[in-house]
């Protein structure tokens, strides 16, 4: 499949949704990374939290750089109402692993899009899955795999692919860009 230079700038340095983008032939004529504040606000819950992430790196981007369709994308695993963030260390990843393990768990992503005009379009998908329950030795490998590094909580097209039992949702929203979502909101403004 040929890749084209689209009409686009895309608000993440992530290389995976740069390579989920270069799937469906769809090259951002530029990619410049949005500098915001992740934190959560109190009381903020999972959806509404990475639908204002998304929006905010478009936003943030588009502030920037006037006149331009910005694309932005924000994605995060959930356990009930708590919202895992990227861990910074071994250990902090090590926790992770164990709430995970045996859990159903949701990951979420948003796609927003600002078009040349300023407005604003967005999109979000919910996927749930189930993992296996892991091992310490499975936890251990997983970790020294480094797979997980400035990921937020894992990466399901590694390792860890081995310990999904079910999923029912976005496969690509899960790594990190639903593109069927994506693709709609690019066609709708225009970008085919």
């Amino acid at each position: 499949m040929k890749i084209q230079t689209k009409n686009f700038i895309l608000a993440s340095a992530s290389p995976q949704r740069k390579r989920l983008l270069e799937q469906i032939g769809c090259e951002p004529k530029e990619v410049v990374s949005a500098d915001i504040d992740e934190a959560e606000l109190p009381h903020e819950r999972p959806l509404p939290y990475v639908k204002r992430m998304a929006r905010q790196k478009a936003l943030a981007v588009a502030k920037a750089r006037p006149n331009e369709n910005i694309l932005a994308s924000d994605t995060i695993i959930t356990v009930g109402l708590r919202i895992i963030h990227k861990s910074k260390t071994d250990e902090d990843q090590i926790k992770v692993m164990r709430l995970l393990s045996g859990r159903n768990h949701k990951v979420i992503s948003a796609v927003c899009l600002v078009d040349a005009s300023g407005k604003v379009f967005e999109r979000a998908v919910t996927t749930r899955i189930s993992m296996k329950r892991l091992s310490e030795e499975e936890i251990k490998t997983y970790i020294a795999s480094k797979e997980w590094v400035g990921v937020c909580g894992y990466k399901i097209e590694g390792l860890l692919a081995g310990y999904v039992k079910n999923m029912v949702g976005s496969y690509t929203g899960v790594i990190g860009l639903p593109l069927y979502e994506t693709k709609n909101l690019l066609n709708g403004v225009g970008i085919k």
